[in-house]
């Protein structure tokens, strides 16, 4: 049979945008929707997001959060109630007027988030200080209808969980906040190998109807910064515009204090950016779905192939054996480069007859021979190793192209070229932070959590500053 052609993509070094789609699209990760703005995840994308859960929902439970499932549809008026919240999410809103063939007399949002529907049964469930905390988390598709999609980093459907919790006091609630952003960033490190800065939003760019937001930004390889995820304190925002109070120990009547705090499938498309090169993708091991893949150079090969996925099986490790006949051995090669599996294994006559296998690391794109006898144990070294390796390599780029910069024409000069993070005193005026996007589309990303005070000027009016705050431009 004759041999398919590879897959060809575009070159991540010379056009990120149409690599970035070539590779979605080419490794099956997903696809483009009938309905504009939408994409379907494709099951080896869909893999990573089960992984993501698989990874995080037992430290949500740790916590003592419970999973729970609330309606898609939200009455108008809910979002209403609380005046930021439904400014900040009006022009992203989908509206059902019409439903079982006829006008709806009271228009239904499709959720946007899911603050108020959940905060109404709240308030329904509770009445004392003996009913809080209340903790819950969705994992839910949220609708947001974009002008401009991108996949995976912004479409007007999108799969995350959001988890709201409520409690007695503003001290606990506070604790929430930034327990979760601290498992965010454990995702980030641990599962995904991004590397990224935690801290708290202007309040500009903070969520709509929140009292303080926080985030965790990870540069991409253009130097744009990526809102990886974000932990809300709401402070009694939502508590008081339902009239919701609970009787605290002494018989007052209080409103209890709310957090919310989300993490969705943008969070792969970062995942691409971050790690992928000129072949295709490149996944970390620990969110890899295939680990290993196996691939007999000849037919006769496979019997060999199958006692070595029986040793790696054995470990855990998620191994695949690609024996189709109707791909030739280069097709195959490429294919599981592109689709960024960590490492590959090749067995020919000459690996059976030596012993030695020839193994090859997507990281590095270096090849290597190894025992047999000792497959088991220096796999699993060896994604060890990749694992840390693309953590280091994100790290690394991040340091290199964070600036720290005093002159408001090095800003613009930076943000006019290579991009990236800049360290830039800001006077926290809401006025400054607008001409600042207007003038260079760079946004405040965060003020870093531990940031130290100092004595500086504003990089755009030169009045007096005492932080340092985070700037870059955004996805």
């Amino acid at each position: 049979m004759k041999p398919l052609e590879k897959k060809a993509i575009t070159k991540k070094s010379e056009n990120l945008s149409e690599w970035y789609t070539d590779v979605i699209l080419k490794a099956e990760l997903a696809d483009y929707a009938p309905v504009k703005g939408c994409m379907v995840i494709r099951p080896y994308g869909y893999a990573m997001w089960e992984a993501v859960q698989k990874f995080m929902d037992p430290l949500i439970k740790e916590k003592g959060v419970e999973n729970a499932y609330f309606p898609l549809f939200i009455p108008e008026k809910y979002l209403e109630m609380e005046k930021e919240h439904v400014e900040g999410f009006a022009p992203h809103m989908a509206v059902v007027t019409i439903a079982g063939g006829e006008k709806l007399q009271e228009r239904l949002v499709v959720r946007p988030t899911s603050e108020t529907i959940m905060y109404d049964m709240y308030k329904k469930w509770t009445s004392s200080w003996r009913d809080l905390p209340v903790r819950m988390n969705q994992w839910n598709n949220i609708v947001r209808w974009e002008k401009r999609t991108y996949l995976f980093l912004r479409t007007s459907e999108f799969l995350w969980q959001e988890g709201h919790c409520a409690h007695m006091t503003h001290e606990e609630s506070q604790e929430t906040v930034f327990w979760a952003m601290e498992m965010y960033r454990k995702t980030y490190n641990e599962l995904m190998a991004i590397y990224g800065i935690v801290g708290e939003k202007s309040d500009s760019e903070k969520f709509a109807g929140g009292n303080k937001t926080y985030t965790f930004e990870a540069l991409m390889p253009d130097g744009k910064a990526l809102q990886a995820c974000t932990s809300h304190d709401l402070g009694q925002n939502f508590s008081k515009v339902f009239d919701w109070t609970v009787q605290d120990k002494e018989g007052k009547n209080v409103h209890p204090w709310q957090n919310s705090w989300g993490f969705s499938t943008r969070s792969l498309g970062g995942l691409f950016l971050t790690h992928g090169d000129d072949q295709g993708t490149v996944i970390p091991p620990n969110i890899a779905p295939i680990q290993v893949v196996i691939i007999p150079i000849k037919p006769e090969s496979v019997e060999y192939c199958q006692g070595i996925f029986a040793d790696l099986e054995s470990e855990n490790i998620r191994v695949k054996i690609d024996n189709r006949d109707t791909k030739s051995v280069g097709w195959k090669f490429n294919e599981w480069e592109l689709k960024g599996v960590p490492v590959r294994i090749e067995i020919g006559q000459k690996e059976i007859e030596s012993g030695e296998l020839t193994v090859y690391r997507r990281d590095k794109g270096e090849k290597f021979k190894m025992q047999k006898s000792k497959v088991k144990i220096e796999v699993k070294t060896v994604l060890e190793e990749i694992q840390k390796n693309l953590f280091n390599n994100h790290k690394e780029f991040t340091e290199k192209n964070t600036f720290v910069v005093d002159s408001y024409d090095e800003f613009k000069t930076i943000m006019k070229t290579t991009r990236g993070f800049i360290r830039a005193f800001w006077c926290e005026d809401k006025e400054c932070e607008a001409k600042i996007k207007e003038e260079t589309k760079a946004t405040t990303r965060c003020l870093p959590l531990g940031a130290v005070s100092e004595k500086g000027k504003c990089i755009y009016c030169g009045k007096p500053a005492t932080h340092r705050w985070l700037f870059a431009q955004a996805y």
